[in-house]
């Protein structure tokens, strides 16, 4: 199988099983040199730019993209541009950075409990489109406690605005993005836990599991406690960990769940961008493939000699955009570093799926080799 597509700027490529996904030749659309010629005061230069949410906003897509102050802190940073691709213009301050008592909360959250649980810095923001509105899913760090984390909420209409509605869950979580759409009246997530165990792999960092609510600003989320996804390190990109990179992005083959997995080696623990199909009205049904969409490589990370680079192969998404022709802008961070982009197609990441799956709940492959 095979599709055309372009990323906007009137030349071709063609996307296949065998290279589903297809980076941009400029990359990296945005770095650090950018971000610290607009943000130039000493506190807020950066070190990196990566793992930015992405959305279309009337005539222009936004940007919310992660970025390390020198101070260590992740702070979140808001760019605009006019073809998604190039031309990003900067703002001329962090859209958002760990909470103080001048933000706004909604109506009945504690300021200060918000300001404990991003004093650390706040990360990997994904932009859900539900309901005529930007729901922020993020993660905030404690200073004060490793590791700890939460998924917190922020609501913007349009990014002139922010409301923060404070924590998903009362309980450590990672990787938190809902479905644009209400299904059978409910809200619906998927949800990547943290393990309580030391280490970053293995146990509970294996499951991706999805969840329900009536109010995705309120919940209360009911998680169900059989995964959709399981891996259990076998042989497999995914053995060691797993979660939900970008919101789901509706097509007529159902819902495409972009994630990432990680496999443990001797060298570190290298990210991989996966890919699943969720049913359309039961997204509790997943056929995932086996095989990877993307692996790190050098053209993903591509700095100056003397730039710092944060952690080495990685390829990270939290956006995926959908174009009518069924074209997929995938943007996603190079080496914890730099931001990228890449095409794929609906059609051809489905067939992967279907005919190269793997059991989403024991990783055994459906397909003889």
């Amino acid at each position: 199988m095979e599709r055309k597509v372009d990323f906007g700027d009137g030349s071709t490529r063609i996307v296949s099983l065998n290279e589903p996904v297809l980076r941009y030749g400029n990359n990296p659309i945005l770095t650090a040199h950018q971000v610290n010629t607009v943000w130039t005061e000493p506190h807020l230069r950066v070190m990196t730019v990566h793992n930015a949410g992405v959305a279309v906003v009337g005539s222009e897509t936004m940007m919310l993209f992660r970025s390390h102050l020198r101070c260590g802190i992740s702070v979140l940073g808001l760019a605009r541009s006019t073809d998604g691709i190039g031309d990003w213009r900067v703002h001329p301050r962090p859209f958002l950075q760990p909470a103080t008592a001048e933000d706004r909360l909604a109506v009945g959250l504690n300021p200060a409990e918000i300001a404990e649980m991003e004093a650390g810095g706040v990360e990997d923001a994904r932009i859900n489109p539900v309901d005529g509105t930007y729901a922020i899913t993020y993660s905030g760090y404690a200073a004060e406690a490793r590791n700890r984390v939460r998924v917190l909420l922020a609501v913007s209409d349009d990014f002139t605005a922010v409301t923060r509605f404070g924590p998903v869950l009362a309980r450590d979580m990672r990787n938190v993005v809902l479905f644009p759409e209400r299904i059978d009246g409910r809200y619906v997530g998927l949800f990547r836990p943290n393990d309580q165990l030391p280490g970053d792999t293995g146990g509970v960092f294996r499951e991706i599991r999805i969840g329900y609510t009536a109010d995705f600003r309120s919940g209360p989320w009911e998680i169900v406690d059989e995964p959709v996804m399981r891996t259990h390190g076998s042989p497999s990109a995914f053995a060691d960990k797993i979660g939900p990179c970008a919101p789901p992005v509706k097509t007529p083959h159902g819902w495409l769940n972009l994630f990432h997995g990680v496999r443990t080696t001797m060298d570190g623990n290298p990210y991989v961008l996966g890919v699943a199909l969720h049913d359309l009205r039961r997204p509790h049904l997943v056929q995932m493939s086996s095989i990877p969409v993307l692996f790190p490589s050098r053209a993903d990370c591509r700095v100056d000699e003397t730039d710092y680079v944060h952690v080495p192969n990685v390829v990270f998404s939290c956006a995926m955009l959908r174009r009518p022709d069924g074209t997929l802008l995938v943007y996603y961070g190079g080496n914890d570093t730099v931001m990228n982009v890449a095409v794929s197609h609906e059609d051809v990441l489905a067939e992967l799926c279907r005919r190269y799956g793997q059991d989403p709940r024991s990783g055994r492959l459906l397909y003889a080799i």
